[in-house]
């Protein structure tokens, strides 16, 4: 596990969690990005939680603020245009945002870490991989040049790139797009975090190099014993890796809870039109059936739920009160005015 577990900060320790309880949380998370014509509300009111070796899949289609709020815990949100404007983001009990900036670099190198979507951009191309990777032991764990390289070997060997220490020494063009997302995948897990965000950590990849990678990040999770928040919009994926899923629409969490549950038995209409947008194995002819509509803007959001222009189940009350996130069952919860109906139809 990583070494914020065991050594205290100049503020105080950070606290060990107890069985079950979330080492990472965040709660009612805002992010507004503000421009000369308008306020664009990118996350509106966002909370979910992850605990050690458990893995939340954070769901919905592009634009659904999943990518913004993961920055925005991570510190990588760009000011200006974009604010925090409201929320808490908890790790180990503590409070990143009202942390120091000491307190929130060591967190964000050493106990959460991310994977981006396209390794090649996030890859430096004038250094090559292994002093990319090597950088990390000496600046946080002060060894020296050779045993950081050596560490560094290692990694790339855990990660499956085959003549590790020989690819040490190439640049990141040099390496095929899976090599390249491995390579990471070893720079996330170099500190061993306690979390680790997989932000659409499969994005243009072949399939076959798409399941090898999530087959790879489900055993490193096993092995350190860590939570990972996986964001994506690939429903199989979801459904092969994950143990909770928060479904996000319109910079909110719609629907969140076990993923076989809200898989089966929908509680909100955007959830009923994912599932029902997957093609049926058994009937090859079969048409889509697509949701239908597109995203609202989020500088012009609707009056009401966000989703209420393109839901079959909508009403007048749908189109002027903004539903919360309510209990639907334990452990469940929907922001819908209809969502028992919805489950019926389902």
């Amino acid at each position: 596990m990583s070494h914020l577990s065991t050594t205290p900060d100049p503020g105080g320790a950070w606290s060990l969690p107890r069985p079950g309880e979330p080492v990472l949380s965040v709660r009612d998370l805002h992010v507004e990005f503000r421009t000369r014509r308008s306020v664009l509300q990118a996350v509106r009111g966002v909370s979910w939680d992850v605990a050690p070796g458990e893995t939340l899949a954070i769901l919905g289609e592009s634009g659904s603020g999943k990518s913004v709020s993961a920055q925005a815990v991570m510190g990588l949100i760009d000011s200006p245009p974009g604010f925090i404007s409201q929320g808490e983001i908890h790790f180990r009990g503590r409070d990143l945002l009202r942390s120091s900036r000491m307190e929130q670099r060591r967190v964000r190198a050493e106990g959460v870490s991310i994977i981006f979507q396209d390794a090649l951009t996030a890859l430096n191309p004038v250094f090559t991989v292994g002093w990319q990777i090597a950088e990390l032991f000496r600046v946080h764990r002060g060894l020296s040049r050779r045993a950081a390289y050596d560490r560094a070997a290692d990694l790339l060997e855990r990660v499956g790139i085959p003549s590790a220490r020989q690819r040490l020494h190439e640049y990141p063009h040099q390496f095929s797009g899976g090599m390249r997302q491995r390579a990471m995948i070893a720079m996330a897990l170099a500190l061993e975090p306690d979390v680790l965000i997989a932000d659409e950590p499969t994005t243009a990849l072949d399939v076959t190099v798409q399941a090898q990678i999530m087959d790879l990040l489900t055993d490193l999770q096993r092995d350190l014993g860590m939570g990972m928040v996986l964001i994506t919009h690939d429903l199989a994926v979801v459904a092969d890796t994950a143990d909770r899923v928060a479904v996000m629409y319109a910079g909110r969490v719609v629907e969140t809870g076990p993923v076989r549950e809200v898989f089966t038995d929908p509680a909100h209409p955007y959830t009923l039109g994912l599932m029902r947008s997957i093609p049926p194995l058994e009937r090859r002819d079969a048409e889509l059936d697509p949701i239908r509509g597109t995203p609202p803007n989020p500088g012009a959001l609707p009056s009401g739920c966000a989703f209420a222009p393109r839901c079959v189940f909508a009403r007048d009350r749908c189109r002027s009160d903004d539903p919360g996130l309510e209990p639907v069952t334990a452990g469940r919860a929907s922001a819908c005015h209809f969502s028992e109906e919805v489950r019926r139809a389902g």
